[in-house]
């Protein structure tokens, strides 16, 4: 067993030891990283069809100035990481075999991270992010399917609790952003959402067959 610390490259490690036995297994073709607090907002035909059917990768990118965005970068990492390539993004990705393969097989920039990125670099909001807007860009849809709300500031985003959860909130949720899939315009922009405790359980159950579908 091998010890993962939050914010530590051991999270990328562990990340692509995952992809690394997920890839065994030639039937998987996208592959979807999630935390224990992350609940689907859809059943799972609508989540398959609708990331089987993508012509791109779902990996959030952007640039954010100041301390929390380019401030974690090393100047260290050039020449193989410039200031301008560094990316900040959500760890929770939905990617397809190709990209999944480049992870496990990065061997240039990987390693730039093990040696530069350590404590308050938080590498897993930057090691992907990065990686793919450096080498694949093209295919990536530059958002992430894992709805999260950071509104209230702070280290961590809002948690939410059995008395947070109602039909009105979970629909918000599920179309109450658009996008674009696909070259057109949907509402269905995130298949899954977290904060959620465990103490949200029951009334997710609760809904889940009615407004979900689930079976």
């Amino acid at each position: 067993m091998q010890e993962v610390r939050w914010g530590e490259n051991s999270m990328i490690e562990a990340e692509r030891r995952l992809l690394g036995n997920a890839l065994l297994d030639f039937s998987n073709q996208r592959f979807v990283l999630l935390s224990e607090s992350c609940i689907p907002l859809f059943n799972f035909n609508t989540i398959y069809t609708y990331l089987m059917n993508s012509t791109k990768i779902f990996v959030e990118a952007y640039d954010q100035p100041g301390e929390v965005g380019r401030g974690r970068y090393r100047s260290k990492m050039r020449p193989e990481i410039s200031l301008s390539q560094w990316r900040k993004g959500s760890q929770w990705f939905q990617i397809d075999r190709f990209l999944a393969l480049q992870i496990v097989s990065d061997h240039h920039y990987f390693p730039v991270f093990l040696k530069y990125c350590n404590p308050n670099c938080y590498s897993d909001e930057h090691y992907l992010p990065t990686f793919v807007s450096i080498k694949f860009w093209k295919s990536n849809s530059n958002r992430t399917l894992t709805w999260v709300d950071w509104t209230k500031g702070g280290a961590h985003p809002t948690r939410y609790y059995r008395n947070d959860v109602n039909n009105e909130f979970l629909n918000k949720l599920r179309f109450g952003t658009s996008c674009e899939y696909n070259g057109h315009t949907t509402n269905i922009c995130h298949l899954f959402a977290r904060k959620f405790t465990t103490h949200a359980l029951d009334r997710l159950l609760r809904f889940a067959p009615k407004l979900m579908q689930f079976n």
